[in-house]
């Protein structure tokens, strides 16, 4: 089946975004807002600012089509085994899951700090696509890592490309091949995502500053990831338990290319001030803490039906998470020798049974843990809010961005700030110089 198709028919199966409606203020350089009772305007293509609002997740979409398209297409000339084996399922997880989070929080941030004219709708579209694509780096490496079996309801791709040569190769030869072949699938979606960052950087209609800036944020970002995936399974293979290490970790890991990374794109590609910059990106770092520290819970707590993953995997492999920092530190505050001997025996325990699972949960519902950690998601997202409110953005946009974080962090959204414009913070060094102190763990 050719590459277009491949990607096409899986397309087809996408969710596709919520419906916006006219912006309340247009962004400068944009068309304006139709007048009330007027026809609506036309439709020019997804470099329309508002097409897009209406599908961003069908806009992005289309985009991801193009790229994997055309990456596939000289995967498949350069040979077809490396083609079907690694480019098709990087391709097909793609396209086939996520909410495409990071894709909404670049392109609200974009509207919502007055970004979208001409070109601006496409050079948002193409850095969203690119986080998906670096997002797909992360999930694959990442499950290899952990030897994860499952992702998405489906098997992890490691897992995948073992069972597919099961019967072609050895045991230990067709493992050894399918942890291969996940090293350099994740690799190849690093490669395009960098193509496509690459190709925006040249286009011309980008100015230069921007450019720069959009290269700057990037580069940062990537090195990020890496720090923090090295701090997660450095503190695993230490028992690492600390709750500001952990704090650290997931700030790295996750949060920061989660949200704060999207929002300071969005931010960079409308040529946002210093200030409004900084406080997307204080919002999205707190929103991105609240994010990772939900998704530890959910690990433990949530239905693996809706996570698509197995109950408990962070506990089975050891992860120093934020949670089992804090039960740990609790247990040792109140000297409960009990808790801290079942966390001695289960983390870290592959084999870990139902009931000893079972008997883990209850007890850091015992301890406290699970509220305390429920407590500080709730006022990281409380902050985030905040901060977002506290930024000089057009109104109907951030009220779209107030709804995406609290859909990121799995907290309800606070009564929705007054219309208008809101004082910007003071500035604070350059947009891309991080917060120090306090701030970096989430102003615990």
């Amino acid at each position: 089946m050719r590459s277009t198709q491949v990607i096409g028919r899986m397309a087809a199966d996408l969710p596709r975004g919520p419906r916006a409606g006219p912006l309340g203020a247009p962004a400068p350089g944009a068309r304006p807002a139709p007048a009330p009772g007027s026809a609506p305007p036309e439709r020019d293509g997804d470099d329309d600012p508002y097409a897009v609002d209406d599908d961003v997740v069908g806009a992005v979409n289309r985009e991801l089509e193009r790229l994997l398209a055309a990456g596939l297409a000289r995967c498949r000339d350069l040979d077809p085994v490396f083609a079907d084996d690694i480019a098709e399922r990087i391709a097909r997880f793609t396209v086939q899951g996520g909410r495409r989070i990071r894709s909404r929080l670049v392109w609200w941030a974009l509207r919502a700090c007055g970004g979208g004219g001409a070109g601006r709708a496409g050079a948002g579209l193409r850095m969203a696509a690119a986080l998906e694509l670096i997002q797909t780096c992360a999930l694959v490496h990442d499950d290899l890592m952990d030897a994860a079996p499952l992702r998405r309801g489906g098997p992890s791709l490691h897992a995948d490309v073992t069972h597919q040569y099961a019967g072609a190769a050895p045991g230990p030869a067709a493992r050894q091949l399918g942890a291969s072949a996940a090293v350099l699938a994740g690799d190849l979606a690093l490669v395009w995502a960098d193509d496509a960052v690459a190709d925006l950087l040249l286009d011309r209609h980008l100015p230069p500053h921007t450019a720069h800036r959009l290269h700057e944020v990037w580069r940062g970002m990537r090195t990020e990831m890496v720090a923090g995936q090295y701090l997660d399974v450095q503190g695993q293979a230490t028992a690492a338990l600390s709750p500001t290490r952990a704090l650290r970790a997931a700030r790295l890991k996750s949060a920061q290319y989660t949200v704060e990374r999207p929002l300071h794109f969005g931010a960079v590609l409308a040529g946002a001030d210093t200030p409004t910059t900084r406080a997307l990106c204080l919002a999205g770092r707190r929103a991105g803490l609240a994010f990772q520290l939900r998704d530890d819970l959910d690990d433990l707590f949530a239905d693996p039906r809706a996570t698509g993953k197995p109950t408990g995997g962070d506990v089975r492999q050891g992860k120093p998470t934020y949670l089992l920092a804090v039960a740990h530190a609790l247990a040792a505050r109140a000297g409960d020798r009990a808790a801290l001997d079942l966390l001695e025996h289960a983390v870290g325990r592959t084999d870990l049974t139902g009931a000893e699972l079972d008997g883990l949960r209850a007890r850091l519902v015992a301890i406290g843990a699970r509220d305390l950690v429920q407590a500080k998601i709730a006022r990281l997202a409380r902050q985030s809010l905040r901060h977002l409110d506290a930024a000089d953005l057009e109104p109907y946009a951030a009220t779209r961005l107030r709804r995406l974080l609290a859909e990121t962090t799995g907290t309800p959204p606070d009564a929705p700030a007054p219309p208008g414009r809101h004082p910007a913070p003071p500035p604070a060094g350059p947009d891309q110089a991080p917060p120090t102190g306090a701030e970096q763990e989430g102003a615990r």
